[in-house]
C-alpha cells in the first residue's frame, strides 16, 4: 500500500491498551494505516522516515476549557491586579488611578477578596471615588464582581430584581437594598460582557487565532468549551465565527460545544435551545451535543455547595439543580440523544448529580446513555468516592490547580479537609474514566493553558523555580495528599484517550490507532523518562492534525 508518511525508530505511546507502545506508523488519507513495530512497514511503499529514537504521542485533547468568555474579556480587559492590605488602602489605589486616567467609560480592576481583611465593598464606597463613570472590579477566582451605581443602574439591578439562581448567582444584598457585589456567572458575566455583542466579526477573529495558534503549537487537537453563563448571545456569537473559520479551512482544532443552562427552572427551555445549536453547528471541527450547568461556585467566596458546613460562616451552599431535577433532566436528554457536563466543586454539588443519575437510572435502565461529566471536583466526601466508576460517571480534574498550600482553604474547610482535596488518584485507582483539563476564562498569556503544566502539577503536586509558570503561583510545598500524585502515564492517558471518550469521539481521536485521525507530536524529549520538576517546559518539535504537518 501506498502511504502519505511512513515513520520508522521511533518510540510511540499510542494511549491504545491493546497495544501500548510502538516504534513505527504509517499515514494514509489523514488516517493511520498502520501502528506496530518496523517488521509491518513491508507492507507500505512510500519515503521512511527514521526518527532516531524520538518520542511521539497522540494529540492532547483538553476536555474542559472556555472559548468564548475569553473572546470578550480581550475586549473588555479586566485591568490592574490589586494586592492592598485592606479595604481603604484598595479604594485609594483605585481612586489615584482614575484620578490619572479621566475620561474612560468603565474604570476595571481585580481584587481578590482575601486582600481586603475581613471587609467588603459596598456600591457606595465605590460611587465616592468613581460618581461619573462606571466602575467595576473582577474578583481573583472570577465568579464575583462589585461595580457601583453607574453599572447597576445601565443593567436595570435594583432593590426588586430577582436573584438569577437565588442561594447561588445573586445580587448581594444588606437591608434588603442590593451593594453592588454580584456573585457567580448569571449575575456577573452579562454585566462584564455587556459590550460584546460590539464587537466586530474581525475583533473576534483575531482573538480566536491567537487561541487556535497557541493550541497548535502546544498540539492540542480537540477541546472541549464548557460554555458561558449568563451570555448566552454573545456565546452564539463566537461560535458563529467558529463556524465561519471551519468553513474557511482556519479551524484544525475540534471544538466540542456547550450551552450553560442557568437553573432548574430554565432547563424546559434550555433543552430546546441545546438542541437548537446542536442543529446549527455541525461542521468538521464544531459540533455541540452537551448541556454544561454550574451546580455549584467556589470555595473562596463560600458558594461551592457542601455537605459538611463551612467552618468559618456554617453555611452549606446551594446547588443549581435538585437530585430531582438532574433526574429529569438526564431523562431529557437521554431522549434527545445530548450529554450533561456539570462545574462541580463542592462535595454536594457532585452528590447530587450522583442522586440524580441513580434515580434516572432506576427509570431507565440500560438505556440511559447521557455522558454525564462532573468537572473540578475539589472536594468530595469519602462516601462519594467509588460512585463515579459505580455509576459510569466521568470524572475531569484540572491538574494545574492540585499545587499551592492547605493554609487558606483551612480558614474555611478546617484543615483536616483541606489536607483531602483534589483525589484524582483515588477516584482513578476505582476504575472510573478520569480526564485532565485546563480550564481557563482568559486567554492572556496562555500560560495555565499549558498541558504539560498540568502534566507537571498532576505528577507533583507542587511548583518549583523550574516550573514554567507565573511567579506568584510557586509553591515549592507538596499540596496534600501526596498518595493522589499521578504517574506520567496517567496524566497522558486522561489527556488523550480519555479526553476523547468524555467527547464522545474516542472511535476517531484519542490514540494512535489504525483507522483513527493521524493527531499525533512529535517531541525530542521522551516524555515518559523526562524529570518531573520542569516537566512544563516540554512542546512539541513537530505537530500533525489528521496527518497535516502543523508547525
Amino acid at each position: 500500500m501506498k502511504a502519505d508518511k511512513i515513520i520508522k525508530n521511533a518510540k510511540i505511546f499510542t494511549a491504545d491498551k491493546e497495544n501500548s507502545i510502538a516504534s513505527a506508523l504509517a499515514v494514509k488519507d489523514g488516517k493511520f494505516v498502520y501502528v506496530g513495530d518496523e517488521a509491518g512497514l513491508s507492507d507500505y511503499e512510500g519515503e521512511v522516515i527514521d526518527l532516531g529514537g524520538k518520542f511521539i504521542m497522540p494529540g492532547i485533547i483538553d476536555s474542559h476549557v472556555h472559548v468564548t468568555i475569553p473572546v470578550g474579556f480581550e475586549y473588555a480587559d479586566a485591568g490592574e491586579r490589586l494586592e492592598p492590605n485592606g479595604k481603604q488602602e484598595a479604594l485609594d489605589i483605585m481612586a489615584q488611578r482614575i484620578k490619572e486616567n479621566p475620561g474612560e467609560k468603565r474604570y476595571r480592576f481585580v481584587l481578590e477578596k482575601k486582600f481586603l481583611n475581613g471587609e467588603d465593598i459596598v456600591k457606595e464606597d465605590l460611587d465616592a471615588i468613581c460618581p461619573d463613570a462606571e466602575l467595576q472590579i473582577q474578583e481573583g477566582e472570577g465568579h464575583s464582581i462589585w461595580v457601583n451605581s453607574k453599572i447597576l443602574e445601565r443593567h436595570g439591578i435594583t432593590d426588586d430584581t430577582p436573584d438569577p439562581i437565588p442561594g447561588l448567582a445573586i445580587y448581594v444584598r444588606k437591608d434588603g437594598h442590593v451593594t453592588g457585589n454580584c456573585i457567580e456567572g448569571a449575575a456577573e458575566i452579562p454585566i462584564i460582557l455587556d459590550s460584546g455583542m460590539e464587537l466586530t466579526d474581525e475583533q473576534v477573529d483575531a482573538s480566536l487565532k491567537r487561541w487556535i495558534d497557541f493550541s497548535v503549537e502546544y498540539g492540542v487537537c480537540a477541546v472541549f468549551d464548557a460554555g458561558l453563563p449568563g451570555g448566552a448571545k454573545f456565546h452564539e456569537k463566537v461560535y458563529k465565527r467558529l463556524k465561519a473559520l471551519d468553513e474557511q479551512g482556519k479551524l484544525p482544532i475540534y471544538v466540542d460545544g456547550s450551552l450553560v443552562v442557568n437553573a432548574e427552572h430554565d432547563a424546559e427551555e434550555g433543552l430546546e435551545e441545546v438542541k437548537r445549536l446542536h442543529r446549527e453547528f455541525d461542521t468538521e471541527h464544531l459540533k455541540v451535543h452537551t448541556m454544561k450547568i454550574f451546580m455549584d461556585g467556589t470555595q473562596k467566596i463560600h458558594t461551592a455547595a457542601m455537605v459538611t458546613p463551612y467552618v468559618d460562616i456554617n453555611t452549606v451552599g446551594t446547588t443549581a439543580f435538585s437530585a430531582e431535577g438532574i433526574c429529569e433532566l438526564l431523562k431529557n436528554l437521554n431522549e434527545a440523544n445530548l450529554d450533561l457536563h456539570l462545574h462541580t466543586v463542592g462535595e454536594r454539588a457532585s452528590r447530587t448529580v450522583m442522586d440524580g443519575y441513580e434515580m434516572a437510572k432506576k427509570e431507565l435502565g440500560d438505556s440511559l446513555k447521557v455522558r454525564v461529566t462532573c468537572a473540578h471536583l475539589e472536594i468530595e466526601d469519602d462516601a462519594d468516592l467509588g460512585r463515579f466508576a459505580e455509576l459510569g460517571i466521568i470524572a475531569n480534574f484540572t491538574p494545574h490547580w492540585h499545587a499551592g498550600n492547605t493554609k487558606e482553604s483551612s480558614k474555611w474547610l478546617g484543615e483536616e479537609r483541606a489536607a483531602k482535596q483534589f483525589r484524582c488518584k483515588t477516584v482513578w485507582d476505582t476504575g472510573a474514566l478520569v480526564a485532565w483539563s485546563s480550564d481557563n476564562i482568559t486567554f492572556g498569556d496562555f500560560m495555565t493553558w499549558n498541558p504539560y503544566l498540568g502534566m507537571e502539577i498532576g505528577m507533583t503536586r507542587k511548583t518549583t523555580q523550574k516550573t514554567k509558570t507565573h511567579e506568584w503561583a510557586k509553591c515549592d510545598t507538596l499540596f496534600p495528599p501526596a498518595d493522589e500524585r499521578m504517574s506520567i502515564e496517567e496524566m497522558l492517558i486522561g489527556f488523550t484517550i480519555n479526553g476523547a471518550k468524555q467527547l464522545g469521539i474516542e472511535d476517531k481521536k484519542g490514540s494512535i490507532t489504525v483507522g483513527k485521525d493521524a493527531d499525533y507530536l512529535v517531541f525530542d524529549t521522551d516524555l515518559l523518562t523526562a524529570e518531573q520538576d520542569g516537566f512544563s517546559h516540554n512542546k512539541p518539535s513537530e505537530v500533525y492534525f489528521c496527518g497535516k504537518k502543523m508547525n
